[in-house]
Order: structure tokens, then sequence, then C-alpha cells
């Protein structure tokens, strides 16, 4: 049975622990996740610059889970980030949540949306739709709740949450929700029974994706943009990501 690697690209062990959870949850009988964050980076991911500081130590995980020889990579944050540059560090399949629930919604639903956390992630989001090709059938939503208080006990959080579902039924004609954050990998369940439609978490998603890619025998190719890097040397505090020879 594949052993997958869920990787939370910020530095929140309980987050962390969280999301291995529900990617446990999801997956099939003896499916073996390794849940893991990186050593150094941001706390949370919201917004472009998080972003970029968290891809070292994201792509450092990837790079130890390659050498364990893993089966797959999960990327645990709907901004999907450093998903090419993954992949092309990986020859075992990548995915990213964002990417996994929006290929699964429209299997479901003729329109759905995202309901995400900051408003500052909508634009990101928006970019990402345009990339899966789901634009005109998908809109986004922000709850305005920050990251970590999806880790915080309470049910403020998941009330403005199902408010903004609630909206996204009633104003963007939504049948189905994708949850825009792996922080609220917990709620998917909860949040269907509340509002009655299918709710989809990108950890859930990522992982039976990475299931059947694995099944099928599936690997990255290494022909065009997700080739190997070309060797050379970097400087400075990079000099340890160079790429070395195959």
């Amino acid at each position: 049975m594949p052993r997958l690697l869920v990787v939370n690209p910020n530095t929140t062990e309980s987050m962390t622990a969280k999301i291995g959870a529900a990617a446990q949850a999801a997956a099939s009988p003896g499916t073996e996740i390794i849940a893991r964050n990186p050593a150094m980076g941001p706390v949370s991911v919201e917004g472009w610059y998080d972003e970029a500081f968290c891809l070292p130590g994201l792509l450092e995980e990837i790079a130890r889970a390659e050498s364990e020889s893993v089966d797959g990579h999960l990327i645990a944050c709907f901004d999907d980030p450093g998903l090419d540059a993954a992949r092309s560090l990986a020859t075992a399949p990548v995915v990213g949540t964002c990417e996994a629930g929006m290929r699964l919604a429209p299997l479901i639903a003729n329109r759905f949306a995202v309901v995400t956390t900051l408003s500052r992630s909508v634009p990101t989001i928006e970019h990402l739709a345009h990339r899966y090709g789901v634009t005109e059938r998908c809109a986004i939503r922000a709850s305005d709740i920050p990251v970590l208080d999806l880790d915080k006990p309470g049910c403020a959080a998941e009330d403005r949450i199902v408010e903004e579902i609630q909206y996204a039924i009633r104003d963007d004609k939504a049948e189905a929700i994708v949850l825009g954050c792996a922080g609220m990998a917990d709620l998917p369940s909860r949040l269907a029974a509340r509002c009655g439609v299918p709710v989809i978490d990108g950890v859930a998603a990522g992982v039976r994706l990475l299931e059947g890619l694995v099944g099928l025998g599936l690997r990255t190719s290494k022909v065009g943009p997700y080739a190997r890097p070309r060797p050379k040397t970097y400087t400075g505090t990079f000099a340890k990501y160079a790429p070395e020879p195959s």
C-alpha cells in the first residue's frame, strides 16, 4: 500500500497534526500517511509574501521524503505553494489541495464556491481557478478568519464559515463547497450537515487522488518543465539547495 507525504508548509505543528489526522481518516486501509511541516518558515501562509518564505522548507521536506521513497506528496495549503517546483524536484506524483478540490467539485456540481480564510487570499485562488479551468463555475468567498484562529477552541470560526457557505448557496447559486484552507480539514462533515450541500476538503481529496495516481503506476513526467533542475551553484543562504547531478 502507498506511503504518502502530507506536508503542511507552515511551521504550526498542531495544524500539521490536525491535517495528518484528516488525511489518515480519508485514506484507504493500509495507506500510510506521513504528516510533516518544515522547521523554518512562517507560522501560517496568508498571502504571497508568506508563500515565498515557506518554499525552501517545503521543498526540503519533499526532497527528504523522496529520499525515503514515498509514493506521493500532498501540499497541504490551499494556495498550492511551490507546486510546480515540487513536481520538478520529485519523481513521485505531487498534488496540491486547491487543485484536488477544484478537480473534484465539477464532478458533483455545476457551480461551486470556495470558502477561504482572509480576503487577501482571494486573488491567489482566482489565479488558481483560472489555471485549473473552473473560473466560470467557481465563486470565491472569504470568511475573514485568520488561519491560526482555526486552531483555537470554540465555534466562532466554524459559524463564520457556515455564514459564508449560506451566502454562497443563496447569492452565488453554489451547489457544493470547497474549503479554502487545509486548516479546515476537520470540518467538512459538520459543515455539510449544517448547510445541506456537499463540502469538499482538499486534504481528503488530495489523498484520494494520490492513491489513484499511485494505483495506476503514474509518476511525474521528467520530459519538459518538470525535468530535474539543471545542476548549478547557488550562493549564500541558498547554497544547500543547489541542484546536483541526478
